[in-house]
Parts: structure tokens; sequence; C-alpha cells
């Protein structure tokens, strides 16, 4: 286990590799990702790859080890689980939990993770829809889930997770009560630019591009 800013560039490294099929990372992608100054983040990935977490070369970008993605997988399991706890047993609303489970995914005991999943019945999703890892660090997403965005007109399917879990939207879709499990049927697509008109539970809504590319759905 490493310190907290030494697991919060493991975990970004790890986010941002998901969006460049495995591609090395840029200083300056991690530097503003994390909002911290890019001299910084080289020190701190010098320490990284020291410790062999990562593979680091100057002017080359970052990729992880198979112990440094070990490490993300476990940090993003803590994460995951402790945002379920925080709605599913105090009641928090979705919008409401990642910043404190990004203080609560830094803590080291591994008995209280495994005595928290098994609390939780080893959930396979969290409240956003994203998969939890398993404690070997295998994420099983049985969901053929795609975006909205990809469904034609007439065609529906069900909720099942956030491209991105920012407050914003997520107040945004409860305030709609578009939220996971929500069945939706697209109606009409507006080629100027791109909207949706969808049903959902009886009710109509125009909704726009952006909204689209950040809800999965199950295809029915």
């Amino acid at each position: 286990m490493g310190t907290k800013s030494e697991e919060d560039q493991i975990k970004a490294i790890y986010s941002l590799s998901e969006t460049t099929n495995g591609a090395p990372i840029s200083t300056n992608a991690l530097a503003e990702h994390l909002q911290i100054k890019a001299a910084s983040v080289s020190d701190m990935l010098k320490k990284l790859a020291q410790k062999g977490w990562v593979n680091y070369i100057k002017y080359n970008g970052s990729t992880l080890t198979e112990e440094g993605e070990k490490l993300a997988l476990s940090i993003i399991r803590k994460h995951r689980l402790w945002e379920t706890f925080l709605v599913k047993n105090l009641h928090f609303k979705w919008d409401e939990v990642h910043e404190i489970a990004e203080q609560l995914e830094h803590i080291k005991s591994e008995q209280l993770i495994d005595k928290l999943a098994n609390y939780l019945g080893n959930p396979d999703y969290d409240p956003h829809g994203d998969p939890i890892p398993t404690k070997d660090g295998i994420i099983n997403d049985h969901r053929k889930s795609i975006l909205l965005a990809e469904l034609k007109q007439s065609e529906q399917g069900v909720i099942v997770g956030v491209n991105d879990s920012s407050s914003a939207l997520l107040q945004y879709l409860t305030k709609e009560n578009l939220v996971l499990g929500t069945p939706v049927k697209v109606l009409e697509i507006f080629d100027f630019d791109n909207s949706f008109k969808i049903e959902s539970k009886g009710k109509t809504y125009n909704i726009s591009e952006q909204i689209t590319q950040n809800i999965f759905i199950q295809k029915h």
C-alpha cells in the first residue's frame, strides 16, 4: 500500500488508461486530472517506478505495472464498496458520496474491507452502476451496456449506469427521475443537435447530446 498521494496517482493512471486503450499517459494529462503541477507528478512517478508500480519513461508517458494495476483495482474496490455502504446503509444520495469515498478508499485494513463486502452481500455494482472489482482484482460486468446516444429511434432499454459521476449530472438525473433501473424509449432523434426526445414512465423528456453520452443503457 502507498501513501494517499501515491494511491491517487496510481488510480488516476488507471482511470485515464481506460480512455486510451492502454497507451501511456502523459505527465501533463495526469497533472491536469489531479490538478497539481506537472513537476510534482514527475517526482511522484519516479518514486512509483522505484516501488515497481509504474513504468515511467520521461517524455514518453506512464503505464501501470501488473502490481500497480492490482493496487489501482484494490483502491477502486474500496471506493465503490464505501459508496454502496453510504447510499444503502447511511441513506446518502448518489450525488453526495464520491468525495467521502475518496477519503475512505485509503483505509489500509483488508479485514475491514472484507467484512464490509460481506456485510453488503458482495455487491457487483455501486450506486452509479459501476462494477465493483473482486478481492482478486477481477471486474465482472455481466451487462451488455451501451450509451443512450447509441440507441436508434423506437429502441428502448433500462438505465444501468452513468459515464460521468459528477454531482451536477447526478443531481440533474435525480431531478428528472432518470435514475438506475429506469426504463427509457427513444421517441425521436433531432439531427440538428443530436438531442433526443425520450419517454420514461409515461413522461416525455428532451435531453441534450451531452446527457445521452453520459447514460449507460441495457437494451431490451
